[in-house]
């Protein structure tokens, strides 16, 4: 199949624990429950654009996990969603990457990432995967494995005229040289506020769209600056626009924006206008935070599209 999405990135082992509310320095709080999820930010957007894209397009994952039973779990959940894993190196002397996650009753969540195996994607297996771009429309990418590693895909992707996005997360200050290589820069708030080395905190859209201009200055060709509840923004130097959020009942925030990232490949991918795509991803990601968990938190492609309707 030609045309496809690439996704380059991490898989992890998400610990979750439930808590009434984030704790503060020093201070230890009684959880009501701990699960065990497949994540990863590259994992998630895999099997977000499996379950939304169109059944004639190919999704892959090139990643690594170690040989162990989380790497197994996660290799099964991108199975599930019809990933392709073929390219997902297994390692016998690391192991699997794991995060560690609490999330409050509020919804919100905080993270600690343990990278593992994710370390060890390095250029030269991107190199030597030089012919998976080839017959890619889309390549996805996020900051859990080496930042050369993100840097050498997102110019081999340039080089072969594929659509790179960058989803600028966890959140970290970026070369230029690197951000002049993506097609399509996907920070929220607080990752489009340190790009440019200001204070996070939350964002009008007219500020959103500011922002976004400014970060084209960068390098990158067009900017969507995720918004939460409040939807997304899109800019490029032709056009510029806002897709409100939809209202729901927020019962768990994470693997939100990695929904909207693998919903805005699949819908890239199959052609869709950039107001349509953005709209479907704001919808997927809408939907995301109504259940609990990464990876088991995204929706089918049915469940968007009825969201849309509605």
């Amino acid at each position: 199949m030609s045309g496809g999405i690439l996704v380059v990135g991490s898989l992890n082992c998400d610990y979750v624990a439930r808590v009434p509310r984030m704790p503060g320095h020093g201070e230890t709080l009684t959880g009501s429950a701990l699960q065990i999820h497949p994540g990863g930010k590259g994992a998630n957007q895999a099997v977000a654009a499996g379950r939304m894209v169109d059944a004639s397009l190919e999704v892959r994952m090139l990643g690594c996990v170690g040989e162990d039973a989380a790497g197994a779990m996660l290799l099964d959940s991108l199975r599930g969603a019809g990933v392709e894993d073929g390219e997902v190196q297994r390692l016998s002397d690391v192991p699997t990457g794991s995060a560690l996650i609490w999330v409050a009753d509020s919804g919100e969540n905080s993270i600690v990432v343990i990278p593992g195996a994710n370390a060890r994607l390095s250029p030269d297996d991107i190199r030597a995967r030089e012919p998976l771009v080839w017959k890619t429309r889309v390549v996805l990418h996020q900051l859990e494995t080496p930042l050369e590693t993100v840097q050498t895909s997102l110019e081999l992707g340039q080089l072969r005229r594929v659509i790179t996005i960058l989803d600028p997360a966890p959140a970290q200050p970026l070369p230029s040289e690197l951000l002049r290589a993506v097609d399509l820069l996907t920070p929220n708030e607080t990752e489009a506020a340190l790009l440019l080395g200001e204070k996070a905190g939350p964002l009008s859209v007219a500020d959103a769209i500011a922002i976004g201009k400014r970060l084209l200055e960068r390098g990158p060709r067009a900017v969507i600056v995720k918004l939460g509840a409040n939807g997304a923004v899109f800019v490029n130097r032709l056009q510029e626009f806002h897709v409100p959020g939809i209202a729901v009942k927020a019962i768990d925030t994470t693997a939100a924006g990695d929904t909207f990232n693998g919903a805005l490949g699949a819908a890239i991918a199959e052609g869709m206008e950039m107001p349509e795509a953005v709209r479907f991803a704001n919808a997927a990601a809408a939907l995301s935070v109504t259940r609990h968990g990464a990876q088991p938190s995204v929706p089918s492609r049915t469940d968007v599209e009825a969201l849309l309707e509605s």
